[in-house]
C-alpha cells in the first residue's frame, strides 16, 4: 500500500484567483489558476501575501512553500 497522498494539483489550495472560483476540479496549469490581470490571492490572509509575507504566484504557491496546503486537506500537514 502506497502511504503517499495523491497530489490532486501543484498548487496550494489557498491560492485564489477570480478564475479560480469557476474551477470545477484542482487547477493543472497557471492558465487554471489566473486570468487576464494576472491578480490572486492567499485565501489565509485574503491578500497578495501569504502567511510566510511572501508573494502569493502560482509559479511560488507550490509545495516548496512553507505555507502550503494541498487540494483535498483543510490545513497545512503536519499544522
Amino acid at each position: 500500500m502506497d502511504s503517499k497522498p495523491r497530489i490532486l494539483s501543484p498548487y496550494c489550495a489557498k491560492l485564489k484567483s477570480k478564475k479560480a472560483h469557476f474551477q470545477e476540479a484542482p487547477p493543472q496549469t497557471n492558465r487554471d489558476v489566473v486570468d487576464g490581470s494576472n491578480h490572486c490571492w492567499c485565501e489565509l490572509t485574503q491578500m497578495s501575501l501569504g502567511p510566510d509575507r511572501q508573494l502569493v504566484d502560482p509559479d511560488d504557491c507550490r509545495a516548496e512553500r512553507g505555507c502550503f496546503v494541498p487540494y483535498g486537506q483543510a490545513k497545512r500537514p503536519g499544522v
